[in-house]
């Protein structure tokens, strides 16, 4: 089963990600992992990505299919999630004709989906408990900053919704249910 988590930051990809990975032997792709895994690789596309990183630059759609590409072509488990790309329609489709290659298939497109104020009430809620208790707090769970970053997903990456709903893959989920209530109705897609 290879599936596409996508909702804007915040929205509990990560969390749920990992559950599918603990309890359904799922691979995570996460694209921000892969590139620090790959910077400290010491192989060539490591190699690449460290001196692009170095330079400040973005690492380019091609490196991140070529890290996709490793990793397909490795253990399969029990499929792959893929969080945090694609991010573009560009993306979309370099992994769907990736995925043809490889002669592997994208199950489901899971979109947890959420209203924009009650997330960034949730978010700078939780910022302020962590650091009230003295935890870490991300520089950027403040309200401005979350509002720009929903921006930048609607301009980006909402664009996806709709292209996967018109190739009949896309599933909405409530992501802002309990946990618990997001893992069934995950689950309730996947067992279908």
């Amino acid at each position: 089963m290879n599936l596409i988590l996508l909702g804007p930051p915040g929205a509990g990809k990560g969390t749920q990600a990992q559950h599918l990975v603990e309890t359904r032997g799922m691979i995570q792709l996460s694209t921000g992992d892969m590139l620090r895994a790959a910077k400290d690789s010491g192989s060539e596309m490591g190699r690449i990505v460290a001196d692009v990183m170095a330079r400040g630059d973005l690492v380019t759609d091609e490196i991140v299919i070529g890290l996709i590409r490793e990793k397909l072509q490795g253990d399969k488990a029990g499929g792959f999630i893929f969080d945090g790309f694609p991010r573009t329609l560009a993306q979309a489709d370099a992994l769907a004709d990736l995925l043809e290659e490889q002669g592997e298939v994208l199950d489901a497109v899971i979109e947890l989906r959420v209203d924009d104020e009650t997330l960034i009430r949730r978010i700078v809620n939780r910022a302020e408990e962590a650091a009230a208790a003295g935890h870490p707090v991300r520089a950027d769970d403040n309200e401005g900053a979350v509002r720009h970053r929903l921006t930048e997903y609607y301009r980006k990456t909402a664009p996806l919704i709709g292209y996967y709903h018109a190739k009949g893959q896309l599933v909405a989920v409530d992501g802002l249910g309990e946990i618990e209530d997001v893992k069934a109705a995950i689950a309730a897609v996947l067992d279908k």
